[in-house]
């Protein structure tokens, strides 16, 4: 099954279109964490966060999904250091996802230092 094929929200083996939840955590050499919201649709990722946005793409079979996704700055975070801070990032994921939500596995290099994170992903409306 690829990307542009139509959602089924009973089918366990889609990635259903709609409007997501997001919590990431980063790990390793920048610690973090981000609460957004993105919307994934046939194979499209549009969304953000209080100081990025985030656009991509993704493809999935079986239960697994994969993608790449940039990173852009919107909004000036003062007196804060973010670990993206000022820099569109480029970041490539994979892992589960289930009709309700997805997990997924992640790195981003940041100038030259690679980030690894983890994201978690809640169904909240279907579209």
């Amino acid at each position: 099954m690829s990307a542009g094929d139509a959602p089924d929200t009973n089918d366990h083996n889609n990635v259903v279109n709609g409007l997501y939840l997001f919590e990431i955590e980063m790990r390793d050499g920048k610690r973090g964490q981000a609460r957004g919201v993105v919307v994934l649709s046939d194979g499209r990722i549009m969304g953000g966060d209080s100081f990025f946005y985030y656009t991509g793409h993704y493809t999935f079979r079986n239960g697994k999904w994969r993608g790449e996704m940039t990173v852009n700055q919107h909004t000036e975070a003062v007196g804060k250091t973010l670990a993206f801070g000022g820099r569109e990032v480029t970041c490539g994921f994979s892992g589960d996802y289930s009709a309700g939500g997805a997990e997924v596995d992640g790195m981003a290099l940041v100038g030259k230092t690679s980030v690894t994170f983890t994201a978690k992903l809640t169904l909240k409306d279907p579209i």
